[in-house]
């Protein structure tokens, strides 16, 4: 089962940020409506990982190392599935 964790913006209010809504890398809005971005937020549809952060590259960075941390599996697992090769 592949699991999705969309990233998604959020304004100071908790309202979500319209995709078309662009920013600087800052957060700062570049769009005439939007108040800014105040954090980005990502929850993993596997129910164990989820981040809210004002930094987006951050929340997309732990978020890769999180979907890393599927393909490997829990680490007794991968012990008891190892080959010894002696």
């Amino acid at each position: 089962m592949a699991c999705s964790a969309p990233l998604t913006n959020h304004h100071d209010d908790g309202t979500l940020c319209p995709a078309d809504h662009k920013h600087t890398s800052s957060g700062r809005p570049l769009h005439p409506d939007c108040p800014g971005r105040a954090y980005t937020q990502a929850i993993c549809s596997c129910g164990g990982w989820e981040m809210k952060e004002s930094g987006k590259g951050y929340v997309n960075e732990s978020r890769n190392r999180h979907f890393a941390s599927h393909t490997q599996g829990p680490k007794v697992l991968r012990d008891l599935l190892r080959v010894d090769g002696s």
